[in-house]
């Protein structure tokens, strides 16, 4: 097979760049190891930047969004029983939207199998080849067992942290920054309607617990948890004991308890692989990076990625001109390094990390205090949390 794009995962990133290029009319081929099913149906990211938005409505693919997306206009975050309201669109002008993750794939599937787009799942054996070359090849086994190649002008690499992408980058041309917390997110999905209207950021002697929404009938629920701790030592009902008891307010709060239809232990991870680039491979997405969940970023960042690299790609096929290929890494990573620290900052803050000492325990509740109580330090969080608009990073 010959293409112009050849593309490995069917994540958003993935996803998201085939149909931006098909908009430009630049052919792509994606190729992913999951099953549609799978990919249709992985729980991940919740909330959407104000840009990000803007991204999805530009490209066609927010009918459902802009029907069932939930706008936040501002946060809570809670400590020493009190809730304390950061109004993110009056500090900013810019809201959030609370929308899966796992529904923007599903959009962005259907859009691209409606334009006959070429999506190839549940494939093995997926390698790289001749990446510094203008060539570069793509191999792998499809669904039926078959051999397959694909040649083509650029390969993105969007295949995620465990993906092959960054891997087959040898290792002497990339700098990795790497740093796992101590601490990781038990999470839930349960069939109740949420308990309060927006998020809750809660930082408690217990740890860290999180109250978010997926839907006006579906709650998402986070405990802080050792990073070491096994799924199987949390039944439903203490999961549901410990939420009462780290989201308690002075006042009283009513919890809404229901199902759990899926729960998982998502570790706290901040990574960065740069550059972004090697040879005609590009990394986007997690592939290059990782945030704690802390800061809503991920999703997020790999849709910037995205943005950035379709220009850059229809400057070359359209235009000849490499220049925005050959500055798309460092383009990239102002947001990237942005974005990973906010994310250290909002989980420096939030989680009770045990073993912490007596004074990084204060440090963090005069943290809480300040940004609760000063305005600058709130529109700063609120303009991280909206996320910073394209303009600040864009050439």
């Amino acid at each position: 097979m010959r293409t112009q794009v050849g593309i490995v995962g069917a994540g958003p990133a993935g996803l998201l760049l085939s149909h931006l290029l098909h908009l430009q009319g630049i052919e792509s081929i994606v190729v992913e190891s999951r099953s549609r099913e799978y990919v249709e149906k992985r729980l991940r990211a919740g909330i959407l930047e104000h840009g990000t938005v803007e991204v999805l409505r530009e490209a066609g693919l927010a009918d459902r969004l802009n029907r069932e997306g939930l706008p936040h206009e501002g946060i809570s975050l809670r400590f020493d029983e009190e809730d304390h309201r950061i109004p993110i669109t009056e500090l900013t002008g810019r809201m959030v939207t609370v929308y899966g993750q796992h529904e923007v794939v599903k959009d962005i599937i259907a859009v691209r199998l409606a334009a006959d787009g070429q999506l190839e799942f549940e494939v093995t054996d997926t390698k790289l080849h001749d990446l510094t070359t203008d060539r570069p090849r793509i191999t792998y086994t499809n669904a039926e067992g078959r051999a397959e190649e694909i040649e083509c002008d650029v390969v993105a690499g969007c295949d995620g942290f465990h993906g092959v992408s960054r891997q087959s980058i040898p290792a002497n041309h990339l700098n990795i920054y790497d740093h796992v917390y101590e601490s990781a997110w038990l999470g839930i999905l349960a069939q109740t309607p949420p308990s309060h209207e927006e998020l809750i950021y809660t930082h408690h002697d217990r740890g860290f617990a999180l109250h978010s929404m997926r839907s006006p009938e579906r709650t998402r629920l986070y405990v802080e948890v050792d990073r070491t701790e096994k799924l199987e030592n949390w039944s439903d009902r203490r999961i549901w004991d410990e939420l009462h008891t780290r989201l308690a307010l002075k006042e009283g709060f009513d919890l809404n308890e229901g199902p759990i239809l899926d729960r998982g232990i998502t570790q706290n991870r901040s990574f960065v692989a740069e550059p972004m680039r090697y040879g005609r491979l590009f990394l986007a997405g997690d592939s290059a990076h990782i945030v704690p969940p802390t800061g809503a970023k991920g999703l997020n960042l790999a849709v910037a990625d995205v943005r950035i690299l379709a220009r850059a790609l229809d400057a070359f096929f359209s235009l000849k001109k490499s220049e925005l290929m050959d500055t798309y890494s460092q383009d990239c990573l102002k947001r990237v390094w942005r974005a990973e620290h906010f994310s250290w900052f909002m989980t420096s803050m939030l989680f009770s990390f045990r073993g912490a000492d007596p004074f990084q325990k204060e440090l963090q509740k005069a943290q809480l205090r300040y940004t609760a109580t000063s305005e600058a330090a709130a529109k700063s969080l609120a303009e991280n949390y909206a996320g910073m608009p394209f303009e600040w990073s864009d050439r």
